[in-house]
């Protein structure tokens, strides 16, 4: 049966915050959970992977009395960038240390260095008990690039796919195709952009992303006519404008710039994502008050979406 179902596990951006006042809209950092026809796909490696982690983990003790009678666990990890709110679940991602999960991980850096040495360096050897080499399960890490995509098929381990020009985009039968451009608007070595495409459906995951004045024409092209748009809101505009503190440059949008992408791309429905961890639940809600809009949607740890 066909599904391409989205579940929020962390929303927040820069740090986590475990306070009574952040309990409506949580407080772990960026981690979207994709069930799309049979893949799982988890879009960032934020704190909230901890709880996608401990969920497999559950199914997979549950699926059989011994281990050669379980259900497999396999996942495509795609990460946004190596800043520390998309990265820090990882090591504490209970799947990477049973011998049977297929962990498939992607993203890039920059052109001198790899998604893995970076990984290694960042989370692994002084700063954890385990250096990446120590890993039980069968971890692959590569690097992807803006002419690459990935396509997802049942029985088969992911194939990578040059992207050439748009009819190098169109999704055939049951597959999944994933594409990603960079966006160099966010310091200090850009973000990748996201595309999960499946039949007619297309999920756009632009986390960490700054707009340009008169709009970013290259983001609006990517993500046109998608139906379901995640999109970086950390500020409200005052606090992008502050006098004493101002964040333009900081990489990460407002919601009226994130509502601005929305209409330039002529997306179905918006996703806030990605709020400053100073704003709490009541601040949250009054933002909410100025956008009540059906297509228009405030993430929380635990939302579901349903694409299909």
């Amino acid at each position: 049966m066909s599904e391409f179902k989205v579940k929020f596990r962390g929303v927040r951006g820069s740090y986590t915050v475990a306070n009574k006042d952040f309990l409506q809209y949580g407080g772990n950092t960026s981690c979207v959970e994709v069930n799309v026809n049979g893949h799982l796909i988890i879009l960032d490696a934020g704190s909230g992977l901890i709880n996608v982690g401990n969920d497999l983990t559950e199914k997979y003790i549950a699926s059989g009395l011994h281990p050669s009678d379980r259900n497999h666990i396999r996942a495509t990890v795609l990460i946004s960038h190596i800043h520390q709110d998309h990265i820090q679940g990882f090591t504490f991602f209970k799947p990477l240390h049973i011998p049977s999960s297929v962990i498939n991980v992607y993203g890039n850096v920059n052109y001198n260095e790899s998604l893995s040495d970076e990984l290694a360096e960042l989370l692994f050897g002084k700063s954890f008990p385990l250096d990446l080499g120590d890993i039980a399960g069968n971890l692959n890490i590569k690097d992807l690039s803006e002419t690459e995509g990935i396509i997802l098929r049942h029985g088969e381990a992911p194939i990578i796919k040059r992207i050439e020009n748009e009819n190098d985009t169109k999704v055939e039968n049951d597959d999944v195709l994933i594409t990603c451009y960079r966006s160099y608007a966010h310091p200090q070595e850009g973000v990748l952009i996201y595309k999960i495409a499946y039949k007619d459906k297309v999920l756009i995951y632009a986390t960490d992303k700054e707009s340009y004045p008169g709009g970013d024409k290259k983001f609006a092209n990517f993500t046109r006519n998608c139906n379901l748009l995640i999109h970086d809101a950390q500020y409200t505009m005052e606090d992008y404008l502050d006098a004493y503190s101002p964040k333009q440059g900081y990489g990460h949008s407002t919601f009226d710039m994130a509502v601005e992408a929305k209409h330039q791309a002529n997306a179905e429905k918006l996703v806030f994502f990605h709020y400053d961890p100073d704003y709490d639940d009541n601040k949250l809600n009054a933002i909410r008050e100025h956008y009540k809009q059906d297509d228009i949607i405030f993430a929380y740890e635990g939302l579901e979406i349903d694409l299909m």
